[in-house]
């Protein structure tokens, strides 16, 4: 497991956050903690439902923005809010990537304290990096 699952930066206007993981999976699994994060405690929301999807993207980036996309949506049309996430499994194919992924979570969005909203995932200052024996992902929402 990293040392540190993320770390949330200074950003003018929108949510700024760094993910980080052993692997790609364990990153991006951290990533959608710290979204989730931004709304509520993901910590705090009970696992009632369990969601499962998959998805392809052209390129890393595209898969990243594409997952908290999935994350920002589920939550804007479904009240569905994340406590876990679990069997992430990102794989490359024909063409760009794959990832399949299950959530645990609750539909009943009024249920939690609500910091926030997001708007969106933005490819602005977004990075994926190896850095020494971790993977870094860099990412700004639109809140």
């Amino acid at each position: 497991m990293a040392k540190k699952q993320y770390e949330f930066l200074k950003h003018t206007a929108d949510a700024k956050f760094r993910a980080y993981g052993k692997t790609l999976e364990e990153a991006f699994v951290n990533a959608a903690y710290a979204t989730t994060d931004i709304i509520t405690d993901h910590k705090k929301v009970k696992a009632k439902v369990k969601k499962q999807f998959e998805i392809e993207s052209e390129d890393q980036k595209a898969l990243l923005y594409d997952f908290l996309e999935r994350i920002i949506v589920l939550v804007d049309t479904d009240s569905f809010i994340i406590s876990k996430v679990e069997d992430v499994k990102i794989k490359q194919v024909d063409g760009g990537y794959e990832l399949t992924a299950k959530f645990s979570g609750d539909n009943v969005i009024e249920n939690y304290d609500i910091k926030t909203t997001i708007k969106a995932s933005t490819y602005q200052e977004m990075e994926i990096e190896k850095i020494g024996d971790q993977i870094m992902l860099q990412v700004v929402v639109d809140i």
